[in-house]
């Protein structure tokens, strides 16, 4: 399985080339007053709004280390790439899993089977054994964003995915959108802004500490809705 890797247009990010075949982006600037999670995170920000509301029968829920996390999918837009993630997360395929990649204001990338397990080095060349053709759409790559990380092949995705933590237009039609978090702007800033450390690759994209994907739960929407609860959103280590 080649190291599956996001590719931007960004600024603040260098191409990498040649590594196992694909390509990858490093981002090399200082981060700047990182937290740990530890302390309590403040609300700055909600995620983006639906671009096109419409009913949509199920929702995903990420439990992780410093929160809660919820998305809805696209099915219209991206069919194959939504079923194949509620197929995986019913399976129990990412729990345990962590979000390996870290990008300060870029994005945070998890999905990756091998990241249960200690070799940090393997973290990020893994996926389920296929790969899934791409289902590029006019979604925005917004902040909360749910979209399919790959490798240089348009039709290499699998089942590493990403969630925006600022807009990234460089993305648009390049990477397939398939869903937008409805819950947990506080949770995703929490996590976008954990400590990180160098990578192999000379990325600074690597958390010092785990954050753990414990569980993706795919429930009807009416059934989230029905047992959602006001009150502050998490943003705490945990």
């Amino acid at each position: 399985m080649k190291r599956v890797f996001l590719l931007t247009l960004v600024v603040s990010v260098v191409l990498v080339v040649g590594l196992l075949g694909t390509c990858g982006y490093a981002q090399q600037k200082e981060q700047a007053k990182e937290t740990t999670g530890k302390s309590e995170v403040k609300e700055t920000g909600k995620v983006a709004p639906m671009q096109n509301p419409r009913a949509v029968d199920e929702v995903a829920i990420f439990e992780t280390n410093y929160g809660t996390m919820v998305a809805e999918f696209f099915p219209k837009d991206a069919p194959n790439h939504a079923a194949n993630f509620k197929k995986l997360a019913k399976q129990g395929f990412y729990d345990g899993t962590k979000f390996h990649r870290i990008m300060k204001d870029f994005m945070i990338q998890g999905g990756d089977p091998n990241s249960k397990g200690p070799n940090v080095e393997s973290y990020g060349t893994g996926g389920p054994g296929y790969m899934i053709n791409a289902e590029f759409n006019s979604r925005k790559h917004l902040k909360g964003t749910l979209s399919m990380a790959r490798s240089q092949d348009p039709n290499s995705a699998g089942s590493q995915f990403f969630i925006c933590l600022a807009a990234q237009p460089g993305l648009d039609g390049k990477y397939t959108v398939f869903g937008q978090l409805i819950k947990g702007a506080n949770v995703l800033e929490a996590i976008g802004n954990v400590q990180v450390k160098s990578s192999r690759f000379g990325e600074s994209s690597v958390p010092v500490d785990p954050v753990i994907l414990k569980k993706v739960t795919i429930v009807p929407r009416a059934d989230f809705l029905k047992a959602k609860k006001t009150g502050p959103e998490e943003g705490t280590k945990k």
